[in-house]
């Protein structure tokens, strides 16, 4: 493979992530009325595609170990395929929310896989590098996929966003059967036996080198992931956005993630890995605080959301490369494992921020600034203290 196809075939894994998320985030209000449901119900169906995305990373991860990383991809593709139908013809709400959970389960392989691949053909600098340019095209997802799903909503309804989503699936499986070689040329082949599994887990579970940039990059994931499930509901109901202009608010406010990956990409050139994510872990600090101070000095405007999710996506930006490969290039022949680790740990993370966003909005812009302010002083707190830590150790 050429690193340009390699490239666009990381980068479209990795895609699904967010547009499995970001395309329909401007249907979320109306499928209040479409089902008669209320907000904390709907956002289930987020919620349950975090439980999804999260839990099976643990074991995709190791399949890929164990079995290579092309078969497992396109078994996942062939899982998310079926799932996104079955969301688009789903009749009622428990029936959306079960199809998204099986649907999280295909993605998050797909995103598992691409984040090993990298660490199988690269090494840690360079794989963050790859990881900083994959995102950079990346943002188009979380860019244009609101944009794309608020028409879609309004002319054709929430249906339409998962006939785009199986499209999209169908062509990744297509370009991978194709193009993509079996990049793990030494597979662990008791990646998926109980025992030593357990205890490849418990052995990154107890490295401070994992969580000194899994944690951090978990924790940033969560500072944005309050935005893509709360910010639909604070902008279109409490704010009065009318829902075709969603889409050009949230995308934004991703451009901040464009532009932090490319910030990012600079900065691994001069400063390195840990001090860039000391920038971003500050950054996302700051802009958290911000939120809440403006909303407490009285300001309750479109703008000041767009501000505060720009900013935070920006650090996230910096944040996730980094966390990424530095979290998984110490398991050399367990990527796999590792990855999937990390991507339960940031899920878990997610889960319980969005959760958060869920049961305590209120119809102000309050609790969204103040569960933004705290998961932005935990991410610059906990990667000081872990970096710390680490230095000590060393």
């Amino acid at each position: 493979m050429s690193p340009t196809v390699l490239l666009l075939l990381i980068t479209g894994c990795l895609m699904l992530q967010p547009l499995s998320t970001d395309l329909y985030l401007a249907s979320l209000p109306h499928l209040t009325g479409y089902f008669d449901a209320s907000p904390a119900s709907v956002q289930q169906t987020l919620s349950l595609f975090v439980v999804g995305f999260g839990t099976a990373q643990l074991v995709s991860g190791p399949l890929s170990d164990r079995y290579g990383r092309r078969p497992v991809l396109l078994g996942g593709l062939g899982v998310y395929i079926a799932a996104s139908i079955a969301c688009g013809l789903a009749p009622t709400l428990p029936v959306l929310v079960a199809a998204r959970f099986i649907q999280a389960i295909g993605c998050c392989t797909a995103v598992v896989v691409a984040r090993a691949i990298i660490r199988d053909a690269y090494a840690p600098a360079e794989g963050a590098r790859m990881i900083a340019k994959a995102s950079s095209l990346l943002s188009l997802a979380p860019i244009l996929g609101p944009i794309a799903g608020g028409y879609l909503q309004v002319g054709f309804g929430w249906r339409a966003a998962f006939a785009v989503l199986t499209a999209f699936g169908v062509m990744m499986a297509v370009a991978s059967s194709r193009w993509l070689h079996e990049t793990n040329t030494d597979k662990d082949l008791a990646a998926v036996h109980l025992r030593p599994l357990l205890r490849t887990y418990g052995r990154i579970v107890t490295a401070p080198a994992f969580w000194a940039y899994a944690l951090p990059g978990a924790l940033s994931y969560a500072s944005i992931f309050i935005f893509i499930s709360g910010s639909s509901f604070v902008l279109i109901q409490v704010l009065g956005v009318p829902t075709e202009y969603y889409g050009y608010c949230f995308a934004f406010g991703v451009t901040g993630y464009l532009g932090g990956t490319l910030v990012c990409r600079r900065l691994l050139g001069r400063i390195g890995l840990e001090r860039s994510l000391t920038v971003g872990t500050t950054l996302g600090c700051l802009a958290g605080i911000g939120f809440l101070a403006a909303v407490l000095a009285g300001i309750h405007h479109w703008s000041i959301v767009l501000a505060a999710q720009f900013l935070a996506m920006a650090a996230h930006g910096i944040n996730f490369p980094c966390a990424q490969s530095g979290a998984v290039s110490p398991f050399p022949r367990q990527a796999g494992a590792a990855a999937g680790l990390l991507g339960f740990v940031t899920m878990l993370a997610a889960l319980l921020a969005g959760s958060w966003v869920g049961v305590s909005h209120d119809g102000t812009l309050l609790p969204l600034a103040m569960i933004s302010a705290v998961l932005g002083t935990l991410l610059l707190a906990g990667a000081t203290a872990l970096r710390q830590q680490r230095t000590i150790s060393g």
